[in-house]
């Protein structure tokens, strides 16, 4: 599985992809950073420019800390916190390795986050 890197207010956290096409199609627009907004106390979002593959979409519970999903074809979801899940339809793009103190770094407003491939 291929690596890349999310930055959260100068903070790195290793994610490894997901096996999904839009994982593999997100992986190929990097490097990008996301004006991401805050929802639900419990993840931050961006619609992007781009649309992605939604094959594989299923609802997910409980989602975890460190999930990087799809939501419809667009919208970039971070997850920062772990919660149930049992309305939403996601695509896995990516999961961050070890997500210690992701919360605490992501704020309570919307937060600028950068992705790229690992080197």
């Amino acid at each position: 599985m291929e690596t890349i890197v999310i930055t959260v207010n100068g903070r790195a956290f290793s994610a490894t992809l997901a096996d999904t096409e839009a994982a593999r199609q997100f992986a190929a627009r990097l490097p990008m950073t996301l004006d991401m907004s805050e929802l639900n106390g419990n993840e931050k979002y961006a619609f992007g420019d781009a649309t992605y593959s939604i094959e594989g979409a299923s609802v997910a519970s409980p989602i975890e800390a460190g999930d990087l999903m799809l939501y419809e074809d667009d919208c970039v979801v971070l997850f920062y916190e772990t919660h149930d899940n049992a309305l939403y339809s996601y695509v896995p793009l990516a999961k961050i390795d070890d997500p210690s103190g992701l919360g605490e770094v992501v704020g309570s407003g919307s937060a600028a986050v950068a992705f790229s491939v690992a080197k």
